[in-house]
């Protein structure tokens, strides 16, 4: 089977890259990457001997570029993590989010359609649904995105049902809760409080701390993704999440563990505007289908501290880089 992976030079996307690769030896794979400020040729620096993976720097909104891969690829399924993704940088500037997470998913199933991929994995997010206060969002749940971010990969999300509707296109939607691990941008909290305190600086915690996520590995993200890929029911979504729902401030306070640092490194600082209150993802279809997550959060958050304390030169240049 050959895959294209768009935004496979990001943090999830190239996870998936290197998880998929090592899972299926027949498999092969088309990288294709913007290279923005998230998508960097370290994270896949490892697969470049590998013979069954290809990269090509590209936009998703570039039609003609995208046909020309996936008619000389013969590409069978197309997977689609590329996106701009942080809610912060949404807010400062919504443009780049509407171009990229709409029109681009737009511009891929155009081509899909065109050369009729055998399937359409569309990556999203639990943000589409909004905050939940008591309780937990299922598939069929309505959608209220409170950022420009998760407005549009809900926008992206109906665009591919309605492609799966129209024209018979064979869609799947995995809408995943905050991921975390290796690889990540430091923007994001978990790698921006922990490289933040091996540089001895505060970390700065929105509002009361009490916004609470449920957090999920990324390797578990990306079994997730592979169970739906090849067991998932074709025009259905499914939720990824590892049911282990926690505030930012146990978050925090699990990292200063870690790092063997006290809750004075603590700085809390003006909230983000309409900063969801609480994600909750109820998972027993994904579930249904065999999937479990195999790391707990306590497990994952010393996995990723390790890969971030030994891996000072990738993220220091990212941060110098602002």
């Amino acid at each position: 089977m050959k895959l294209l992976v768009t935004g496979g030079a990001g943090f999830i996307g190239s996870n998936f890259a290197r998880y998929m690769l090592d899972k299926y030896k027949d498999y092969k794979i088309v990288n294709l990457d913007k290279l923005t400020y998230a998508g960097n040729l370290e994270n896949i620096k490892d697969l470049e001997a590998n013979g069954r993976h290809s990269f090509v720097k590209g936009d998703i909104c570039d039609l003609r570029l995208v046909e020309k891969l996936v008619k000389r690829e013969e590409v069978d399924v197309i997977v689609n993590f590329a996106a701009e993704t942080h809610v912060d940088r949404s807010i400062a500037d919504p443009e780049a989010f509407i171009r990229t997470d709409v029109f681009g998913t737009y511009t891929l199933l155009e081509v899909a359609r065109k050369f009729s991929v055998k399937k359409y994995v569309q990556i999203s997010t639990d943000e589409v649904y909004g905050s939940i206060k008591k309780g937990s969002f299922s598939e069929p749940s309505s959608l209220a995105p409170s950022s420009p971010y998760s407005a549009s990969k809900a926008a992206a999300d109906l665009l591919a049902l309605a492609y799966k509707t129209t024209y018979e296109l064979p869609i799947l939607i995995t809408r995943g809760s905050n991921t975390y691990g290796p690889y990540q941008h430091t923007e994001k909290l978990i790698p921006l409080f922990i490289t933040n305190l091996m540089e001895n600086k505060k970390v700065p915690l929105y509002g009361d701390g009490k916004n609470v996520r449920d957090w999920l590995y990324v390797i578990d993200h990306c079994s997730g993704i592979d169970t739906v890929l090849h067991r998932g029911n074709i025009g259905e979504i499914y939720n990824i999440g590892a049911s282990d729902e926690r505030t930012n401030l146990e978050i925090t306070h699990m990292i200063l563990g870690e790092l063997g640092m006290t809750e004075d490194m603590i700085e809390f600082v003006k909230d983000r505007l309409g900063h969801d209150r609480r994600y909750s993802l109820n998972c027993k279809k994904l579930k249904a289908l065999g999937w479990k997550p195999e790391y707990s959060l306590e497990k994952g958050l010393k996995e990723t501290v390790k890969w971030y304390t030994q891996n000072m030169k990738w993220w220091k240049k990212i941060k110098s880089n602002g």
